[in-house]
């Protein structure tokens, strides 16, 4: 028998094969084989926190593999963004974003990202309106009582955000430019201390979403005098639209999922199933209208097209209403 007809040429060649097969065969193994980050920009307790944390439990179940809510505060949600923008492309690194990373755009003259070069929109969760409020202190129980305060008492309405550039900051930007009353906006590392201002006395008035103030409302501390959605809430119906209440003003708050830019379709798609699932999984959907926000789960796509067309509208939005980061 010759060498080549030898058996254990053969087998030692196929063993070799093997070998060098294997580290490919670990590396394709199914998304996701380990935890996953979902990075959120915002102190805890605020709406987007909630949010995400309700949307974590879920896909920790759905995807087999933990994902971890992770704050990243600071800089008007940049820290986060920034940080989920250079991560490897992978689903393992995830934002879990609102209209600001679309505002940071135009409010910010230098950013280390570009949100839709950079990123790529996974699905949105759930979306909300802000509601105007005021604390229990002040004495107006109408939009349009306010307007009369702020008028009386010129700059010495302050009003509380998450921080400068956030949807509350801009809608209170937004009410200020719209309505020509002189009012001091008051920034905060994000909404619980921006409430807890409110609550407290420190600032008269507040734009917040429903899952932050809901408990403070219903307890009397706060008191809403307007939503910015385009409805009223089914959860506050007694609760005009500004446009009800005579001002020209719709903001609506969603909460989705962003992935860096590169990250594999067939990743974003497994996601953006498992994130349309747990939004109308019974038990969270009733989570999230208990809390006034409006389940959605949309596709890739549909995420890519709103976040084309907000983007133009959100730049609109600041330049018009003259918000400034270092406001």
């Amino acid at each position: 028998m010759s060498y080549a007809q030898h058996p254990l040429p053969r087998m030692l060649g196929a063993l070799l094969l093997l070998a060098l097969a294997l580290p490919g065969a670990l590396c394709a193994q199914p998304y996701p084989s380990r935890p996953v980050r979902l990075v959120v920009g915002f102190t805890p307790g605020g709406g987007v926190d909630i949010n995400a944390r309700l949307l974590a439990s879920k896909l920790s179940e759905y995807l087999g593999q933990q994902v971890i809510v992770e704050n990243r505060p600071g800089a008007g949600t940049n820290i986060a963004n920034e940080f989920v923008a250079r991560s490897a492309p992978d689903g393992y690194t995830l934002l879990m974003a609102t209209p600001v990373v679309l505002i940071n755009t135009t409010l910010y003259k230098k950013l280390a990202y570009d949100t839709l070069r950079d990123f790529t929109g996974v699905a949105i969760f759930s979306a909300s309106p802000n509601i105007m409020v005021v604390g229990a202190g002040v004495p107006v129980a109408n939009v349009q009582q306010l307007l009369a305060l702020a008028r009386a008492r010129p700059g010495e309405l302050n009003y509380s955000s998450a921080g400068s550039g956030s949807t509350q900051h801009l809608s209170g930007a937004l009410f200020r430019a719209r309505t020509g009353i002189d009012m001091v906006h008051v920034p905060y590392k994000g909404s619980s201390p921006a409430l807890t201002a409110l609550i407290s006395g420190d600032v008269q008035l507040s734009f917040s979403n429903i899952p932050a103030i809901r408990q403070h409302v219903l307890s009397g501390r706060l008191r809403p005098l307007a939503s910015t959605g385009t409805r009223r809430s089914e959860l506050m119906p007694e609760v005009p639209t500004m446009k009800e209440s005579g001002i020209d003003i719709e903001v609506t708050v969603w909460y989705g999922v962003m992935a860096p830019a590169a990250t594999p379709q067939p990743v974003i798609d497994k996601l953006a199933a498992a994130i349309a699932k747990a939004a109308h999984a019974p038990d969270i959907r009733q989570r999230l209208i208990e809390q006034g926000a409006e389940p959605v789960g949309n596709t890739p796509e549909e995420f890519a097209r709103i976040l084309r067309a907000e983007a133009g509208t959100w730049a609109d939005a600041v330049k018009s209403s003259g918000a400034k980061a270092d406001e």
